[in-house]
């Protein structure tokens, strides 16, 4: 495109030339005035030598017409596979192609958003999108924004005076949308083992034709909670923390005909219990070694509260004197072993053998403890073997391993098992060496027969189970079937891992997660899940794995050590994934465990009406028809109920330019002769 003007470079100041030319006028005018002779030919002599001082040069350019540049952000996220509104986005997007291209002068660039992982808060960022492509776009060719969305965004900018284009919105989607969420208010990411925790909900009605919904909570591994709440009010409930670690929560509401999605109507939230403080009752009986030994461990741990109940004259001992007098107190055996036993964590039998002080009404409530869920631990000499033993006692019931009467009493030292091998209690436990530990000695084992339940993790002398661990109705027994533990604790040859495994017992007597046999885990490595299936089986069952969108895929295991099982899948959603192998759950929170996209689904304008208003851009829904596409340029209207404008900048590059003086050529001198001679044959009359 060629454009033409006139410039001017002056061949003497302009100040100079205005004055010549103020003189001239006056000398013409005067002449004028007095009727003298030559009075066009000096005007025409003068005009030409003001001219040729003057130095007009008319400039020719070669213009280049420039693209205004329009972005088209396409919304893919996650609510965008719904109610067909991927066919409304296929349909737009081209539509939106086509007419940009028969636009003069415009390029569209398309950008598409998904909901990837996301650790800002989730969602979808079609404004952090946006920005980042027109951070490459010179802001004098920036023409306009158009969003393909279903209006559910969620970074909209707090000043919408830096929106300086219009943006407009083409929403999929339909107004009529019917659909149910349930929204977690307040949920604790930590709770304290045993104790309630309180749960906020409420629930999202699109329309108010339902006035009582049906909500069903369940704890794992509890028994599900009915609700009836009214939509938009929020409910608490109490929630008892029964364990450490992962306590999923699951909030479901009752469907409804017609809805948008059924997968938001459920949502999960994970509560890590934590223990406050380990309550520990210590029974002690026949002094020992290795007595002093157990009361040191326990007390060396600041999180452990120890009630230590200890029988210091041996049972052989007799010389009349009263029960009642043994003691310069009373010892509350009643508060301990009836009243107040379920509030102790774990009890410990150390070398303890029949005795009155305490009477078979009170070791049976203990064996009723355990089953009701509490756990036990013996460990036990001579004793055990003994007639009188705790195994002739109402505790037999639950323990796992009879003695046979005979007791061990030769060198060995102690070794991780097969199955120890697999259970997290033993596995890798410090110098076990795959079976030759470097450990120091024990001398004295006590021989028993394991039941089938029971699960053998270290043996003793000639194989003979040493170390025996057992589920007894709900709760959990540990067996030591020897005393000299206390050698390691001494660091007799060297010592070995007593208060490891020690550590390791009292959790997994505790139900503590790391420490369970059958144990299903997930977590985020990288853009990956990885998952771990902990399990004294040969095999692991396929696991399930739901997604935040409600995808569902099935994925082997594979053995990646003794008792542990591993797969490894990509993590395409922000959200709360949950796991199940039909009999284990787990969670795990992927970038955001509140996954708005999982629960915001319905289409809406509400969110997008302020940015059309700040740029005065149109918010058209696409099931009321394709609007028309123009330019327009700045300070014009940009937007109507079926029509959007986008910038008309009118941008060129200069690629040529040609300068033409007027009055510096041969030509203007030419002239200014042929005047002059004019006037010279003029006067010369």
């Amino acid at each position: 495109m060629n454009i033409e003007n006139i410039e001017f470079a002056p061949l003497l100041p302009w100040p100079l030339i205005a004055a010549f030319a103020a003189l001239a006028i006056a000398l013409i005018g005067f002449i004028f005035i007095k009727g003298l002779r030559g009075g066009l030919l000096r005007a025409a002599t003068a005009a030409l030598l003001i001219a040729t001082l003057s130095n007009p040069t008319v400039r020719q350019e070669e213009r280049q017409p420039l693209n205004d540049i329009a972005v088209l952000i396409v919304d893919q996220s996650q609510s965008q596979a719904l109610a067909g509104r991927t066919a409304q986005t296929e349909k737009a997007l081209n539509e939106v192609k086509q007419r940009v291209s028969q636009l003069p002068n415009t390029e569209l660039r398309v950008i598409t958003v998904t909901s990837g992982l996301a650790t800002d808060g989730g969602g979808t960022k079609l404004f952090t999108a946006l920005n980042r492509a027109v951070a490459d776009i010179p802001k004098d060719r920036y023409a306009g924004a158009i969003m393909i969305t279903d209006g559910q965004v969620h970074d909209i900018p707090q000043n919408l005076a830096t929106l300086s284009v219009p943006v407009h919105s083409l929403i999929t989607g339909s107004k009529n949308e019917s659909d149910r969420r349930i929204v977690i208010d307040r949920s604790p990411h930590f709770g304290i083992v045993g104790q309630d925790q309180s749960l906020q909900f409420h629930v999202e009605e699109s329309d108010r034709s339902y006035t009582n919904i049906q909500v069903t909570i369940q704890l794992a591994g509890e028994e599900p909670r009915l609700l009836n709440v009214t939509p938009g009010e929020v409910n608490d409930v109490q929630l008892r923390i029964t364990h450490a670690g992962q306590n999923v929560v699951e909030v479901s509401a009752a469907l409804r005909e017609g809805e948008l999605s059924t997968q938001n109507n459920r949502t999960v939230t994970v509560i890590e219990g934590i223990r406050d403080r380990l309550r520990v009752l210590l029974v002690s009986g026949q002094p020992h070694p290795g007595e002093r030994t157990w009361r040191n461990l326990l007390k060396a741990d600041s999180s452990v509260d120890l009630v230590h109940f200890t029988i210091l004259r041996p049972p052989e001992k007799q010389d009349g004197t009263p029960t009642k007098e043994l003691s310069l107190i009373a010892f509350p055996t009643r508060e301990l072993f009836i009243d107040k036993l379920d509030q102790f964590d774990l009890v410990i039998f150390d070398r303890y053998r029949r005795q009155a002080i305490l009477p078979d009404s009170y070791i049976a409530n203990i064996a009723d403890y355990v089953r009701k869920g509490g756990a036990l631990l013996v460990a036990s000499g001579p004793d055990y073997a003994d007639a009188d033993g705790l195994y002739s006692t109402p505790l037999s019931d639950v323990l796992p391993a009879a003695p046979t009467g005979s007791v061990s009493e030769a060198p060995f030292k102690p070794t991780v098992t097969e199955q120890g091998n697999r259970h997290p209690v033993t596995k890798n436990l410090p110098n076990a060496n795959n079976g030759k530990p470097s450990w120091g000695r024990w001398f004295r084992l006590i021989d028993s027969t394991v039941s089938d339940q029971a699960e053998t993790l270290m043996s003793g002398l000639d194989g003979k189970p040493l170390l025996v661990l057992s589920h007894a109705g709900d709760g959990r027994v540990a067996q030591l079937l020897s005393d000299h533990g206390w050698l390691w604790a001494r660091g007799y040859e060297g010592g070995g891992p007593q208060t490891e495994l020690l550590r390791r017992m009292a959790h997994w007597l505790m139900k503590e997660p790391d420490l369970e046999e059958e144990f299903l885990s997930a977590k985020q490595m990288g853009a990956d899940i990885v998952v771990e299936r902990r399990s004294m089986a040969d095999t692991a069952k396929p696991v399930t794995i739901t997604a935040p969108s409600g995808k569902t895929e099935t994925k082997a295991l594979s053995p990646s050590s003794p008792g542990l099982f591993t797969a490894r899948i990509p993590a395409a959603e922000a959200g709360l994934y949950t796991l199940t192998d039909g009999t284990l759950q787990a969670a795990a929170a992927i970038g955001n465990a509140d996954a708005k996209e999982a629960t915001e689904i319905h289409a809406t304008s509400e969110k997008l009406i302020p940015v059309a208003k700040a740029t005065g851009g149109a918010l058209i829904w696409l099931e009321d028809g394709m609007p028309r596409i123009a330019k327009a340029a700045p300070g014009h209207i940009m937007a109507g109920s079926a029509w959007l404008n986008l910038r008309d900048n009118n941008i060129y590059r200069v690629t040529a330019v040609k300068e033409i003086p007027l009055f510096s050529t041969l030509l203007s001198l030419l002239a200014l002769l042929i005047i002059a001679s004019a006037m010279w044959l003029r006067e010369g009359r």
